[in-house]
């Protein structure tokens, strides 16, 4: 909307065509959405919590978790109506990409807020049902992966790129690119969801990768830069950092009432719609392995997961770790949560930076 409008202005007063620049509108877009975080932030806490809209907490979980019980949730609604009102604020509204990443983003949020809404305020303990909730949210994957594989520029567009090789790419194919976003979509965005579930472990690293992926879409949309640093070019891309950029903010937004001890919780109306959205921009950029590694604090949550079911069944009741996801097993191995949640983000703020790498060693 204000991309227009300036660009109107910009026909008498020049001046104004300095808001064309990506590079502004990007950070214009994280401090929009950091400033609508902080207004709206306090009334949505108090209206979560006249509503009694608070967290339940697991019973076999750490005891000093025992303390959360009751501490609003759904706080995941904060980041959506800051990411939405700052791309559409600061976005060129006739860039399909723009509207792919938001209706995913919405679309997945959506999804959380009705099993958030059932298991807080109907008091139904599996909130939507698993199977309804794995159909909505891969529904949604879907029409993303199948809208973007035959809107595809070029073949090289529909490639797995290997990071740190210049000409090293794996044609997909049509069909393999729909399955492959299928997956990292629908995959990080429950990857996210395991993660959240202590107070800002989720958010800071969704914030680091954000920004990381912003970068990747503005060389990807500069036809200089991707030639030089050797990655596709993929016109329209560039106008994803204002997205990642609205994401980076409102993350840190929601940062300053989900910092221990949290004012809220983020619920899975914002970790599955966060998670939905990292994919996404990755899978616009073609950069799926360098989000793996930059998320790998996700990834690592996530196996924990699938570890520890799969060998509790395989062994008739015996645990690899002392509790999953990984961040309850150093937990009950004596670590404060302060200390793991710190930690965790100075090792994704390593992997982000290594993964920031693959865009010169090639």
């Amino acid at each position: 909307m204000l991309l227009k409008l300036f660009l109107w202005l910009g026909q008498d007063v020049r001046t104004f065509n300095v808001f064309g620049y990506i590079t502004l509108r990007t950070m214009l877009a994280a401090l929009t959405a950091l400033v609508i975080s902080f207004i709206f932030g306090p009334p949505l806490i108090r209206w979560l919590a006249a509503k009694k809209i608070g967290q339940a907490v697991r019973d076999d979980g750490p005891k000093s978790h025992l303390t959360k019980a009751g501490t609003p949730t759904m706080g995941g609604a904060l980041i959506l109506i800051a990411i939405g009102i700052t791309t559409l604020l600061w976005g060129d509204l006739s860039n399909h990409y723009i509207w792919v990443v938001l209706l995913v983003t919405l679309g997945f949020g959506a999804v959380g807020w009705v099993d958030d809404w059932r298991k807080v305020v109907h008091r139904d303990p599996k909130g939507l049902a698993s199977r309804w909730k794995y159909f909505w949210t891969s529904a949604i994957a879907l029409a993303a992966a199948i809208f973007l594989a035959f809107n595809a520029g070029t073949p090289a567009h529909t490639e797995l790129i290997v990071p740190f090789f210049k000409s090293v790419a794996y044609p997909l194919g049509i069909f393999g690119f729909i399955a492959m976003t299928y997956f990292v979509i629908n995959g990080t965005s429950h990857a996210v969801n395991l993660t959240d579930g202590l107070d800002g472990l989720a958010i800071m690293p969704t914030v680091m990768v954000a920004a990381a992926l912003a970068i990747f879409a503005y060389v990807a949309g500069h036809k200089g830069f991707s030639a030089y640093l050797g990655v596709p070019y993929i016109p329209g891309a560039g106008e994803l950092a204002v997205f990642c950029g609205a994401m980076a903010g409102a993350g840190l937004g929601f940062l300053w009432f989900n910092a221990y001890p949290a004012d809220v919780f983020m619920g899975d109306v914002g970790a599955l719609a966060l998670g939905a959205a990292l994919g996404t921009v990755a899978v616009i950029v073609r950069q799926e392995i360098v989000l793996f590694i930059m998320g790998g604090l996700f990834v690592a949550e996530t196996l924990s997961v699938m570890l520890q079911v799969s060998y509790f069944k395989w062994s008739g009741g015996k645990r690899i770790f002392r509790m999953a996801p990984l961040h309850h097993h150093y937990e009950l191995s004596g670590w404060k949560e302060t200390q793991v949640v710190v930690r965790f983000w100075i090792i994704t703020l390593m992997l982000v930076l290594f993964g920031l790498s693959t865009l010169k060693l090639r």
